[in-house]
């Protein structure tokens, strides 16, 4: 839905807009404006690194979790963060348990050699992802990007997605894949058109007519944080898809969601040639 509005502005900035007309993707005025506008609040957008969850589950070396498992010359989080930053992301917030934060301060500190303003938000007794993202409940009043902290994703079009979750009605959009290298770990939906309509979390084989699974990528509305349950996987987003209030945005580029050490190992050569 569009609002009409009316402003005042002078010739020399109207000529300006003016000037960004193409008759192909910007037709009038009105759109000039919009795109003008798009790209100045573009440029501060929310995001947030979900790496919560108990520490044991999260560690895979003796010294590593996997938010700051090395990976080349990097750790993770400093791959997402200078992604999030490209893609004009500048308010970060990452969830952890505070041994976990601990680490990653460690690497990345306050965010600003990466120019972002960076928060850590500490879990507590937490009992799944949507308690970890709860945490963050009125400190967040616009539309936001969620990325899981064990997911290496710099060949991805991030602001693609947030351009299709802005054009569409959900109050969730899951950037989605067509395959996966380990099905059992990850979520699978059933989709009509772009809308999700079942979201089923480790699906016994049975259960699977279609793989199309959750990437662990998603843009959300801060209206996510009033549905109740622990877990996004298990509570949150089947109940959105039940309601149809959950979208897809179907991606097609290289991404790695690793669990071990040993994993990690094996996509490092791969990921190493992009």
């Amino acid at each position: 839905m569009k609002s009409k509005l009316s402003i005042t502005i002078n010739q020399k900035t109207l000529k300006m807009v003016d000037s960004l007309i193409d008759n192909l993707y910007i037709r009038n005025r009105s759109q000039a404006m919009e795109h003008l506008v798009e790209k100045a609040l573009g440029e501060n957008k929310t995001a947030v690194i979900l790496a919560g969850g108990y520490e044991k589950n999260l560690k895979i070396s003796k010294e590593e979790y996997r938010p700051t498992a090395k990976i080349g010359n990097s750790t993770i989080i400093e791959l997402a963060l200078k992604k999030l930053r490209e893609s004009g992301f500048r308010n970060l917030f990452i969830v952890a348990k505070p041994i976990i934060l601990k680490d990653i301060f460690q690497i990345i500190g306050d965010g600003s050699k990466y120019r972002v303003a960076l928060n850590y938000v500490e879990e507590g007794l937490e009992k799944g992802s949507a308690d970890s993202l709860r945490l963050l409940k009125g400190r967040i009043k616009s539309p936001f990007l969620v990325v899981y902290s064990d997911i290496i994703f710099n060949q991805i079009n991030i602001n693609n997605l947030w351009s299709a979750h802005l054009k569409q009605k959900a109050i969730s959009t899951l950037m989605i894949e067509s395959s996966l290298f380990d099905w059992e770990k990850a979520g699978v939906v059933k989709i009509e058109g772009n809308k999700i309509i079942e979201f089923i979390q480790r699906p016994p084989p049975k259960k699977i007519g279609s793989y199309i699974f959750f990437s662990g990528i998603f843009v959300t509305e801060p209206e996510i944080f009033e549905y109740h349950g622990a877990s996004l996987e298990y509570d949150v987003f089947p109940l959105l898809a039940q309601k149809g209030f959950l979208n897809s945005y179907l991606n097609s580029a290289p991404y790695f969601h690793f669990h071990t050490k040993e994993e990690l190992k094996k996509m490092e050569p791969e990921i190493k040639q992009l």
